[in-house]
């Protein structure tokens, strides 16, 4: 039986067809960094599958691979073999141009350094992804606002960064993550800068997003608060998935 290769469309339109509620399908993915004669092997054969309105946590020590594994299914990085699915349509070996499109309009990213532009004010920051989109200015501000203030920022709409604490900062590139309706965010290491206090603050809030929006938020993380809010934890150790990584009841 032949294998489908990579832009076959039949593997594609099955899962279109009998997994329409996978939002994210990973299947086989190896991930080797090169410098020089030096080889690392960063992922090995990992096959994963992540349902819509999912809250899941990928934890592992430095080193395991997570970050690696969350950039490959964020476009941020390409494997060196393997497939991958973004709500049935591959992604696998897609130019860069069309790779952008991919990151601006479908899905989120949360940084664990924040990453706002530090001249733009919370709005602007907010906004910025829209403005890319071409979304009219008038549908920009009313979105940024109404998920600022969700978020509990409705009083610090025009502080720049440099004026919010790291929880505050945190909060609005969670709202710039949502504000342009993505199908999945990515978080990597989103509490990792913050206090205990603050993390509990920001991921009850982005626990209610999941629930009221329907919000699939995909964390890498090694924060056992994180791990405690998850309804499914992956494990990775070595660049492997260390156990079946169920959902929690």
């Amino acid at each position: 039986m032949k294998m489908p290769e990579i832009g076959d469309k039949t593997l594609s339109t099955e899962i279109n067809t009998n997994k329409s509620n996978k939002i994210l399908v990973l299947k086989d993915i190896c991930k080797i960094y090169k410098a020089g004669k030096m080889e690392t092997r960063a992922l090995t054969d990992i096959s994963l599958e992540f349902d819509e309105r999912e809250f899941t946590a990928i934890v592992g020590p430095s080193g395991s691979g997570k970050t690696t594994l969350l950039n490959i299914m964020g476009g941020l990085d390409v494997p060196d073999s393997g497939r991958i699915f973004l709500h049935g349509e591959e992604i696998t070996g897609l130019p860069q141009s069309r790779l952008s499109g991919i990151r601006r309009d479908k899905i989120g990213f949360v940084f664990q350094a924040y990453n706002l532009i530090p001249v733009l004010n919370a709005l602007e920051n907010v906004e910025y992804v829209m403005l890319l989109q071409g979304i009219p200015a008038k549908e920009r501000l009313a979105r940024s606002k109404e998920i600022l203030e969700e978020v509990g920022l409705k009083d610090l709409i025009y502080k720049r960064p440099n004026e919010m604490s790291g929880g505050q900062q945190q909060r609005v590139a969670v709202a710039r993550a949502i504000v342009s309706r993505p199908l999945l965010v990515l978080a990597d290491e989103p509490t990792a800068n913050l206090d205990s206090h603050t993390s509990e603050g920001l991921l009850e809030m982005m626990n209610n997003l999941n629930k009221n929006r329907d919000i699939t938020f995909i964390f890498s993380t090694h924060d056992p608060l994180v791990v405690q809010r998850a309804k499914r934890v992956i494990p990775l150790r070595d660049g492997k998935p260390d156990g079946e990584g169920g959902i929690k009841e």
